[in-house]
């Protein structure tokens, strides 16, 4: 017969192992898993909400997103949205000059890179956001195509990345460039092609002609980016819609600045131009877009509203609305961006691509590149 002292001391040690068990499955359950009462928090985040009255975001200047972001939001939750868009250089100063002046009327942030990477991150007008997303929805990494939310930022709390769509390396006279001509970047080099190309400006700090030649200067160095802008004599211009012009008129044949939306517009009307995504050794190029960073403003007015704003934004509902209005595809993997993007557009899995989004690449890199240009362009 078992002693009552032996029992006992089974029965504790029962305990104890159920204990350990029920703190490691604690640990190791997923933070979203974790997640308890979200419900009650999230209908106590509304009510106070609505009693805020409104929320402050700052957008794209697309109509579209303009009217339909606003619009959805107060449908579902009964909140107005106070939307601000306009020049990134407008927006700057505005929300420098009232900072200065301790007035905040901010809520949200929705831009690009430029303005999140280098003035508000870096001038601390951005409270943390990873905090303020609560919703199963949206923390469970399951729905993400990177496996998590993609914070840009080097604390990887204060800036989401919403966005993550291809765009094309340069677009083609089909008339009198043979897609064959064109297999790798040191095709470009070709002095058949000197003076027949045209590029955005790579010395303009805003752009696509920067980030061409920061993936240039990445990929294949000084010497290659001194011989393609300084040798090859390519058209420099500002002027989009112009190089789209160029090139269907086979003034210039080939283009790195054509507007990708007008050449596959005109493509389809039967003009012999095309749009080329990668070549062998320059891999596509995946971005933000336009607007496609999140983040919440510091000493934001209408905090509550704020929240509700944000997971609504990151969740499956609201960055679908967003991703119709814009025509980009987002870093949700439970989104049918296949009905309604073209298939170039949305990133492959398992492809690698160059990130023109990348912190680094923007805050470091694309300075360094254009002051080499404009030295070497005389600029």
């Amino acid at each position: 017969m078992m002693h009552k002292t032996g029992r006992r001391d089974m029965h504790l040690g029962r305990l104890k192992l159920s204990i350990i068990f029920l703190l490691t499955v604690s640990l190791t359950l997923p933070a979203w898993g974790q997640e308890k009462g979200w419900e009650k928090k999230w209908d106590e985040t509304i009510a106070a909400a609505k009693k805020e009255g409104r929320v402050v975001v700052v957008g794209p200047s697309e109509p579209e997103t303009r009217r339909r972001i606003p619009a959805a939001f107060k449908a579902r939750f009964g909140i107005p949205v106070e939307y601000l868009s306009g020049r990134t250089s407008q927006i700057a100063a505005r929300i420098r000059a009232e900072r200065r002046a301790r007035l905040y009327s901010v809520d949200v942030f929705l831009a690009t890179t430029n303005p999140m990477y280098l003035i508000l991150y870096p001038e601390g007008a951005l409270a943390p956001l990873k905090p303020a997303l609560f919703l199963p929805d949206v923390i469970n990494p399951s729905k993400w195509k990177t496996g998590k939310l993609w914070f840009m930022d080097p604390e990887e709390k204060y800036i989401l990345r919403l966005f993550n769509n291809i765009s094309s390396l340069l677009a083609i006279n089909t008339d009198l460039v043979k897609r064959k001509e064109l297999r790798s970047a040191k095709d470009f080099l070709n002095p058949k092609w000197r003076g027949r190309m045209t590029v955005d400006d790579p010395t303009a700090r805003r752009g696509g002609g920067l980030v061409q030649a920061g993936r240039f200067y990445m990929l294949f160095g000084q010497e290659y980016v001194k011989r393609f802008y300084l040798d090859q004599k390519p058209v420099i211009s500002r002027n989009r819609r112009q190089m789209t012009d160029w090139l269907a008129r086979g003034t210039y044949p080939i283009s790195f600045g054509a507007d990708n939306e007008d050449v596959d517009r005109l493509r389809r009307e039967g003009f012999p131009i095309l749009n080329l995504v990668s070549l062998s050794d320059v891999p596509a190029s995946a971005s933000s877009g336009g607007g496609g960073l999140m983040a919440l403003a510091n000493r934001a007015p209408h905090p509550n509203a704020a929240r509700v704003f944000v997971n609504w934004m990151a969740s499956k509902e609201g960055l679908e609305v967003y991703s119709r209005t814009n025509e980009v595809a987002t870093t949700r993997n439970d989104i049918d961006e296949k009905s309604y993007l073209p298939a170039q557009k949305i990133p492959r899995p398992g492809v690698n691509y160059f990130d023109n989004s990348n912190f680094k690449f923007v805050t470091t890199t694309r300075e360094r590149v254009r002051k080499y240009v404009k030295k070497i362009l005389k600029r």
